[in-house]
């Protein structure tokens, strides 16, 4: 069974994705991670990230690895552990940005693809249920306000030391989704086919067994 999970930032995708991954024992595969070690990539290797070209040629001659130790998700670029590089809101614009591009999503998706022949597997991103997995058996698409988004990066991001406001991460995440939205090449919106589940206001083990209900239903 492939199940995709899509919706904007800070919806709790990643989250939910591998708490279900856990519980059904499937593969996770977080695509938001691979661009946003693309993103890590341009700055530290000096790439221009309003440079198509330029950002596609360092994806093509770079890899990226996704690797589960032990209770955690790891992201390596060129073999270098960057997980906990890349959650920073620098590198969350910047990777919207690099996910825009034509190009570079055309190389993501033969790489996430060829990810999702791994067997059972649940994908999270923004153009899975759309674009990469289009015939997964299970779609489902996650949202919250943007209130409630913010609040949750902003405890995130103060857990980990990070100095910043409920302000100016709302006007991050508006102006991400209204990138992600627009954008020409695979924009983020929800399936015909995916089931809307708001996490607004809700436990993350109730929307947890919410998806995992859907996914039951399905395999019967």
């Amino acid at each position: 069974m492939k199940i995709a999970i899509d919706g904007p930032a800070g919806a709790g995708k990643s989250t939910i994705a591998q708490l279900v991954a856990a519980k059904l024992h499937y593969v996770y595969i977080d695509t938001g991670a691979m661009y946003r070690a693309l993103a890590w990539a341009c700055l530290h290797e000096c790439v221009p990230v309003d440079d198509e070209q330029a950002v596609a040629g360092l994806l093509s001659h770079g890899q990226i690895h996704l690797r589960r130790e032990q209770d955690r998700q790891c992201v390596l670029w060129n073999e270098r552990d960057i997980t906990a590089e890349i959650r920073t809101p620098e590198i969350s614009q910047y990777a919207s940005i690099v996910a825009s591009y034509g190009e570079v999503r055309k190389q993501m998706l033969h790489l996430q693809r060829a990810l999702a022949e791994q067997g059972n597997v649940i994908m999270d991103g923004r153009d899975i249920g759309t674009y990469i997995l289009p015939n997964a058996d299970v779609k489902i698409f996650l949202t919250a306000s943007i209130q409630e988004r913010a609040k949750r990066r902003y405890l995130e991001l103060s857990a980990k030391g990070v100095d910043t406001t409920l302000e100016s991460l709302e006007e991050e995440i508006a102006e991400r989704d209204k990138r992600d939205s627009e954008r020409e090449v695979a924009p983020l919106k929800r399936a015909e086919d995916a089931h809307l589940v708001d996490t607004t206001g809700q436990p993350i083990e109730q929307v947890v067994e919410q998806i995992l209900d859907i996914c039951n239903q399905t395999g019967e």
